[in-house]
């Protein structure tokens, strides 16, 4: 039990005693009447004692971000650059990333580069299945005549020239045939993230014209060795951004990335090389812009269910050792703290209280 009290108070110190009026509301709590000068040194409030459920947490610093930023590099043919989407903006199915000779790329969705001209007589190929996926998934097969073999048929060029009108292309540009580079394969949407090249500059093959990410927002965390098994893949975690309330997250991924050339150690005060937690992340509305913004990730140790909770600025020290409470009329109720909850700012307790009963704590 003295182990446990050591630990206990240095939790308490650490959260409760962090000022001057911390340190006045511990004072009180030692005057063997529960009187004495401290008393007036702190207002009080009011706050319930609650049943329900607990976890005990611990938190890391993690950043907030979007995953892997890689390029996306021109395949056309040289050309004056005309446009480039926006950084933020989210670039769909069939949607514009950027334009040369005032002719749109466009993205459309896949895991195989397109490497060939799109046109009648190429030989059949997974690009082209690709391809017509992306055609009828857009809607432009609406008479249901394109088969989806990989194989460019004549529906195939009549579902590309529904699309070269939906452009605004002239008849005469119309070719049902889409040459390499006018479309980019991606396995889903993107997200801009910045322009690598100027408007009014020669796009050439190979160059790379803007950067992009994922489109849904992750946080990653560094994972010392020993709290590594504390953390699975489907774990809830609470993040918390400056200036929002606390939000949802769940663990995605868990990774070792390589640790550089002559480093070992992490951010999180561990010894030995992190591992890499990937956590969704979706903050509310309305905070802008994140990216590489510092996010603080609690993950649950451990909880317990149907248990009484104080805040845990309610517990004070008792004389000769020990915790106890000061319910609103003043009378002092000896308790034994179990889990903290940091993040929400309890602690479980024992001892002769009942939920609804009101205990003091310093104003805020």
């Amino acid at each position: 039990m003295t182990s446990r009290r050591k630990v206990l108070g240095g939790a308490l110190v650490t959260v409760v005693a962090g000022g001057a009026a911390g340190a006045a509301w511990l004072t009180e709590a030692r005057q063997p009447d529960g009187q004495g000068s401290a008393a007036a040194q702190v207002p009080t409030a009011t706050a319930e004692v609650t049943r329900g459920t607990i976890s005990e947490r611990f938190q890391i610093n993690g950043t907030f971000g979007y995953g892997t930023t890689y390029p996306i590099v021109h395949l056309g043919q040289p050309g004056v650059l005309t446009g480039i989407t926006a950084a933020e903006i989210v670039v769909a199915r069939g949607a514009r990333l950027y334009a040369v000779a005032d002719q749109a790329v466009r993205l459309l969705y896949g895991r195989l580069p397109a490497y060939r001209d799109f046109e009648a007589g190429m030989t059949d190929g997974p690009d082209v299945r690709q391809l017509e996926t992306n055609l009828v998934a857009l809607g432009l097969d609406p008479y249901h005549r394109l088969t989806v073999d990989g194989h460019f048929s004549a529906a195939t060029a009549t579902a590309i020239r529904r699309w070269q009108t939906a452009w605004g292309l002239p008849s005469a540009q119309r070719s049902g045939s889409l040459p390499l580079g006018q479309v980019v394969f991606q396995p889903g949407a993107v997200r801009i993230k910045e322009a690598l090249a100027t408007i009014g500059a020669m796009a050439r093959p190979d160059q790379p014209v803007v950067t992009v990410t994922a489109t849904t927002p992750v946080v990653t965390a560094a994972i010392t060795a020993d709290r590594r098994r504390l953390v699975k893949v489907g774990d809830r975690v609470t993040l918390t951004l400056t200036g929002t309330a606390p939000f949802p997250g769940t663990v995605l991924a868990i990774t070792r990335p390589p640790a550089a050339s002559g480093q070992s150690g992490s951010s999180d005060g561990g010894a030995e090389s992190p591992f890499q937690a990937t956590i969704s992340a979706t903050p509310p509305p309305g905070t802008g812009t994140l990216e590489q913004a510092p996010v603080l990730a609690a993950f649950t140790r451990q909880t317990h269910e149907n248990v009484l909770t104080v805040p845990i600025v309610a517990l004070l020290a008792r004389p000769g050792g020990g915790y106890q409470v000061r319910l609103e009329s003043d009378q002092y109720v000896p308790v034994e703290p179990g889990l903290f909850d940091g993040t929400a700012g309890r602690v479980e307790v024992t001892g002769a209280l009942m939920p609804g009963q009101r205990v003091k704590v310093p104003a805020s």
